[in-house]
């Protein structure tokens, strides 16, 4: 069999493999940043959102704002980085799951 992509042939040297996305992929030698600060990045990202989300609703009811329009962006802008987190957060437990029922 042959290896056209050249990806067998130097699976036993780490620092061969190629390196995987963009800026945030997986870089050589343990480089790149960690899962649990990805995570906690998002989550904080997600936080300010529905948190601007809440502002924008409470001042557009006292009257503070206008702009109809702003609110519900800011408020679908919210609710899709929590389905998007909510997503990540269920292929996490699915991962788990699988982990889980391996034998060793």
């Amino acid at each position: 069999m042959s290896d056209p992509l050249g990806l067998i042939s130097g699976a036993g040297n780490a620092n061969q493999l190629p390196i995987v996305g963009g800026q945030g992929g997986i870089k050589p030698n343990g480089q790149g940043p960690n899962f649990k600060s990805v995570l906690m990045d998002n989550l904080n990202q997600v936080n300010a959102l529905q948190a601007d989300a809440g502002k924008a609703a409470e001042d557009l009811m006292s009257g503070k704002r206008t702009d109809v329009e702003g609110v519900i962006l800011a408020t679908e802008k919210a609710d899709e980085a929590f389905k998007m987190l909510q997503a990540m957060r269920n292929s996490v437990m699915q991962a788990y799951e699988e982990v889980k029922q391996m034998r060793v």
